[in-house]
């Protein structure tokens, strides 16, 4: 591995952790669903509250999929 791919893998990964960092500041303000969809199982008894968060993981995997599967392709070019 040369040096210019190195310096393209660690460009893209510092970008993911921005937007990463981003998102979780922002999320809450701009996506108040995410983590109560359908999907999602929450379960409450007395003191003590259990949160599946089942449709938004599938969705969110499905997003990191396809994003690392288009980082991928572009970094074997």
């Amino acid at each position: 591995m040369d040096f210019q791919t190195i310096g393209k893998i660690l460009l893209l990964l510092g970008g993911f952790i921005a937007l990463v960092g981003a998102f979780l500041l922002l999320g809450g303000k701009f996506l108040p669903w995410l983590g109560h969809l359908p999907g999602d199982v929450s379960f409450r008894r007395g003191n003590v509250s259990v949160h599946f968060p089942i449709a938004t993981s599938i969705i969110l995997s499905i997003a990191l999929t396809v994003a690392l599967n288009l980082i991928i392709r572009w970094l074997s070019k």
